[in-house]
């Protein structure tokens, strides 16, 4: 079963009539979502593909019912999107910008406290659900329905997991992106008490990074509350101290955050650490041949 889309996801698209927008939603119906509208400020009234267009996304959830949203608009506008999700009362955000500015992103957070909204990213690749749809621009063709959970903070490594477990014959129930800035929304620890409440999601892998103390807090919740088999990997075993490594948040600072104490945290709550990233799906086949 899938996590956080469902059989009654209706989406909405924020920055749609914009290149990265109209592209990645039709990419999204493709691979089975419902996207019932876009918003884009202005162009009210004009349709892509037939998705009719709005001004605002108040209009988009009276209009056609739509619950989750996906933001394509730049960093100087994403913060305003999120919001104006917020305040629309839309269930799920996912926000693939990259660069908000980290005070705006102090300010969503404490929104969102205040709301019945959650937030995936920002920058993130989104999450798919196979046989449900998706949000966000993870490649289609490398999805199979099924039983493993995936979260990560990197983008394209999640995609090369997701390819391994399919090229093996493993599917997937959900998997997301939870975006690698230092101030996010949904987190890992939220993602695996999610995993850990779906009874169809038997497996659930981890790939986290060096910076931050995400991985750490993960290691806490699995070892506590986590019955369900964990396999990890993490990025950046070779980082130099000080040196941020791509994401704003993968950085080590003040000698923590290493790769070192993230990989000793993990195992200590059972986490089966898997060393070399290209061995992910062959040890994931491996622990669910032994369940």
């Amino acid at each position: 079963m899938a996590i956080l889309l469902n059989e009654h996801s209706r989406i909405v698209v924020q920055g749609i009539t914009g290149g990265e927008g109209g592209f990645h939603t039709r990419e999204m119906v493709k691979f089975g979502s419902t996207v019932v509208a876009g918003v884009t400020p202005g162009k009210g009234g004009m349709d892509v593909d037939g998705i009719p267009v709005y001004d605002s996304v108040i209009e988009a959830v009276q209009k056609q019912g739509a619950n989750a949203s996906a933001i394509f608009v730049p960093a100087s506008f994403a913060a305003d999107a999120i919001i104006e999700a917020i305040d629309a009362g839309v269930g799920l955000i996912v926000c693939m910008s990259e660069g908000i500015p980290v005070l705006e992103l102090v300010k969503i957070k404490k929104l969102l406290k205040e709301s019945k909204s959650r937030l995936i990213g920002p920058n993130c690749p989104g999450l798919t659900s196979p046989g449900i749809g998706k949000i966000g621009f993870m490649p289609n063709f490398i999805h199979k329905k099924g039983g493993v959970g995936v979260v990560s903070r990197s983008g394209t490594l999640t995609y090369e997991v997701i390819s391994q477990l399919t090229d093996l014959g493993l599917g997937q129930s959900t998997s997301i992106g939870i975006g690698g800035d230092p101030i996010i929304g949904t987190t890992f620890t939220d993602a695996l008490e999610l995993f850990q409440n779906d009874r169809e999601t038997k497996l659930v892998m981890i790939i986290g990074e060096i910076g931050g103390n995400a991985e750490e807090e993960a290691a806490e919740f699995v070892k506590n509350k986590m019955d369900k088999p964990v396999i990890g990997f993490i990025a950046g075993q070779t980082a130099p101290p000080g040196k941020r490594m791509g994401h704003a948040g993968a950085i080590i600072s003040g000698g923590k955050g290493t790769a070192a104490e993230k990989i000793s945290a993990w195992k200590q709550a059972g986490i089966e650490v898997v060393e070399n990233l290209a061995e992910m799906g062959v040890r994931a086949a491996r622990v669910l041949k032994k369940m």
